[in-house]
């Protein structure tokens, strides 16, 4: 075995704790391939299937608002990137340096409910693609999906690496493939690209989901980067990694919105398996596969999480691969539990998930983007992200909280899930723009607030450089 193979099987042991110079590596260019194999999956297409089969678009006018979509987001999502090999810590634990120690647990402890949710929306869709594939039980099927997936948050962060440049090549090859045969071999059934309509909350419902699939990476983007090179360049960092993710989501989306157009009444794996005639089963099962990288992704950052929450309450605690692997197996669980109770009614599940999601994740990316890149212009004391009282920021930045908060309740208006449909939206025919209203709100709120009552926020003020 070579020594690049035992690194890369070898158990990570770091968790929480800042990466010091010597242990980087990497280039700009692993940024893409992670992000692009990673999203190469059935999850992805799934959400390309909502836009035609739930949300009645034409396949045209999906591709449209899909584009649109994942550009908008991608660029939210791609600018945490840099901040990672800046500050060597994950995104999470940065978090501290703009809400205070304890006033990021609220946000923190809400992003491990959203990791949990796409672990259980993943192994679902995966379990469905093994059981359909090898005539399996569907609920024994999503188990071992989840099993698989412990295992890369276990190994840790240069497996994860490894397994999404890897699959950038095989997915990326099966999904050309899949195209071929959808639209030159196996051809769309009649009618498919005339199925469908337009309406203004069908369009923007798309936009939105879009947009959130690259929002909800943002608060572990920078988990995948915290090892890189201090030198790798925020530009360099933003663009690998914004093209990575528009690219290896966009075209799984569109794809899925050729199923969902094609074959409305049909789930997804069995709508793309047979949409793909004769090479339906590679393609479901190289997608199904690459689930378990993502869900890998998902628990590992979930445990980080989850570690953050634990030293903020016990500052002195030094967890280790131990820690990380014992939470990452409970997690595991948890969400194997979603995933098998909700399994039956999958798409609304999935897409109500993800839209009440984008509520409590926009106003902390407006304000962790506003702090990092206008307020202190990527320069943290990192040792205060450590400290009990919180160092230089504090135990609760009430500025941060507040503009938290008020994001949330100002974006509920504008939302509509068939769980909640709020008067605003309503008033416009169902047209959910809630995430760019809080966009718009909480970025220069928080900018005004913050230059103008630096004391009210806790934070001293001074500037420090970078551990």
């Amino acid at each position: 075995m070579s020594q690049s193979t035992e690194s890369t099987l070898a158990i990570e042991q770091r968790t929480i704790d800042h990466i010091p110079v010597h242990e980087r590596h990497g280039k700009a260019r692993d940024l893409f391939t992670i992000w692009f194999g990673s999203n190469i999956m059935l999850l992805t297409v799934a959400t390309g299937v909502v836009a035609t089969a739930v949300y009645g678009l034409n396949v045209w006018a999906a591709i449209i608002a899909l584009v649109l979509g994942n550009a908008v987001g991608a660029v939210v999502m791609a600018l945490h990137a840099a901040q990672g090999p800046q500050m060597g810590v994950p995104q999470m634990l940065q978090t501290r340096a703009q809400f205070g120690s304890y006033g990021s647990l609220l946000i923190v402890v809400l992003v491990i409910f959203m990791y949990v949710g796409f672990f259980a929306s993943n192994t679902v869709l995966g379990g469905q693609a093994i059981a359909s594939l090898f005539g399996i039980d569907e609920t024994v099927a999503i188990i071992a999906i989840g099993a698989i997936s412990a295992l890369g948050a276990v190994v840790g962060y240069r497996l994860i690496h490894a397994l999404g440049g890897l699959m950038s090549l095989v997915a990326g090859i099966v999904m050309v493939l899949a195209f071929v045969w959808v639209l030159f071999v196996h051809h769309l059934p009649a009618g498919t690209m005339h199925a469908g309509g337009f309406t203004v909350s069908g369009f923007m419902g798309t936009v939105s989901l879009a947009a959130l699939w690259q929002i909800a990476y943002a608060p572990y983007v920078s988990d995948y980067t915290r090892y890189m090179p201090r030198d790798t360049g925020v530009r360099p960092a933003f663009w690998a990694t914004y093209w990575g993710c528009t690219l290896g989501s966009l075209f799984p989306m569109i794809l899925g919105g050729l199923v969902g157009a094609a074959l409305p009444d049909a789930d997804t794996v069995t709508g793309l398996h047979d949409l793909s005639g004769g090479i339906g089963g590679l393609v479901v099962g190289v997608f199904g596969i690459g689930i378990a990288i993502t869900n890998s992704m998902n628990l590992y950052c979930g445990a980080l999480s989850t570690i953050t929450v634990g030293q903020t309450l016990a500052p002195h605690w030094k967890p280790k691969a131990g820690t990380r692997a014992v939470i990452s197996i409970a997690l595991c669980a948890v969400a194997l539990v979603m995933g098998i109770a909700g399994k039956d009614n999958f798409l609304v599940n999935f897409t109500n998930f993800m839209l009440l999601l984008l509520c409590v994740l926009v106003p902390w990316t407006a304000v962790n983007l506003v702090d990092y890149y206008a307020i202190k212009h990527g320069v943290y004391d990192i040792e205060s992200l450590f400290e009990a009282d919180g160092g230089r920021y504090g135990r609760v930045n009430v500025i941060a909280v507040s503009c938290y908060v008020l994001g949330i309740a100002i974006q509920l208006p504008f939302i509509d899930t068939t769980i909640w449909e709020g008067p605003i939206a309503k008033s416009l025919g169902g047209v959910d723009i809630s995430w760019i209203v809080g966009l718009l709100v909480i970025c220069p709120l928080y900018y005004v607030l913050m230059k103008r009552f630096p004391r009210l926020s806790g934070v001293r003020v001074e500037a420090v450089e970078v551990a």
